[in-house]
C-alpha cells in the first residue's frame, strides 16, 4: 500500500496497512511527546496515516509485542525523522 502525502510516496508495510487511517489520510494532526508535562511540551505535526502508525508503535510497546515495534520505529526512522526524535526516540 502506497500513500502520497505533499508530492512524496510512502509506502505502508504490513501490519500496518491494516490500520485505519480516517476518512482523509492525509490530514495533518498535532501529536504531543507522550512523557510531556507542565514544564516539558513537545510535539509534532504528522499526517493522520503516520498517526495511526504511531499508535500501532505504541500499542505494541505496552503489549510487548516488539517485533512489531521495532518495524514501525524503522518506518518513522526512514520517513519521519524528525518527528521520530521528537515523539519516539
Amino acid at each position: 500500500m502506497n500513500i502520497i502525502h505533499n508530492n512524496t510516496s510512502y509506502a505502508i508495510p504490513k501490519p500496518f496497512d491494516q490500520c485505519y487511517f480516517g476518512a482523509d489520510p492525509t490530514k495533518m494532526m498535532t501529536i504531543y511527546n507522550r512523557f510531556s508535562d507542565e514544564t516539558f511540551q513537545a510535539s509534532a505535526k504528522l499526517p493522520a496515516f503516520a498517526v495511526a502508525i504511531y499508535d500501532t508503535i505504541i500499542g505494541a510497546e505496552r503489549s510487548e509485542d516488539y517485533k512489531t515495534m521495532q518495524k514501525g520505529l524503522l518506518w518513522f526512522q526512514k520517513n519521519f525523522i524528525d518527528e521520530y526524535y521528537v515523539l519516539l526516540d
